[in-house]
């Protein structure tokens, strides 16, 4: 019996609502610590589902990719001003250039998210697991797919960055998860 009163104390934490106030109330309330769930199947799942997998990498790829491709093209529009150039036309060609320059980057890296939430999700299906080289392969196979048209030598080397680039971002994102507690 004391085995699950120390469990029960370790998954709620005592909020006092009137702490700051010089009142005498003592009211303490028992609140969760752990997200709450509304079914139980939802509290059981350790991860994404492959739709939201799939939402989050695509607009996130979309997303970083529009945001990184207008910075681009407004420098390149800022390079391209001509001497005899007015105020307006100046305005005109860096806005064309960041938003033509920032929708190829965005759907270039849309693309490349959809890809990789699809094998990932695929992956993990197969496996049955859910760790590190689920996102190293997908990222091997992202590139690879991705340059293919190109060539087989294009399509290894793209294959290659996308397998480093994937094990870079999940060894961060457990680097950051351990040594800089939220």
């Amino acid at each position: 019996m004391a085995d699950s009163t120390k469990y029960e104390d370790q998954k709620t934490r005592l909020y006092h609502p009137y702490q700051d106030l010089q009142v005498p109330i003592r009211n303490l309330y028992n609140l969760p610590t752990s997200p709450e769930h509304l079914f139980p199947e939802e509290a059981a799942r350790r991860h994404r589902s492959w739709g939201e997998n799939l939402q989050y990498y695509t607009g996130c790829g979309y997303l970083s990719g529009a945001i990184l491709g207008a910075g681009k093209g407004t420098i390149e529009g800022l390079k391209a001003a001509e001497p005899g150039d007015t105020l307006k036309l100046r305005i005109n060609r860096v806005l064309n250039s960041g938003g033509q320059t920032g929708r190829r980057f965005g759907n270039s890296l849309g693309v490349l998210g959809l890809i990789f939430a699809g094998l990932e999700s695929g992956i993990i299906h197969l496996r049955g697991t859910d760790d590190l080289l689920n996102s190293v392969v997908a990222g091997l196979g992202t590139g690879a797919l991705y340059r293919a048209a190109a060539g087989p030598r294009s399509a290894a080397i793209a294959g290659a960055i996308g397998g480093i680039t994937a094990a870079a971002a999940v060894g961060g994102k457990q680097a950051v998860k351990r040594y800089i507690p939220i």
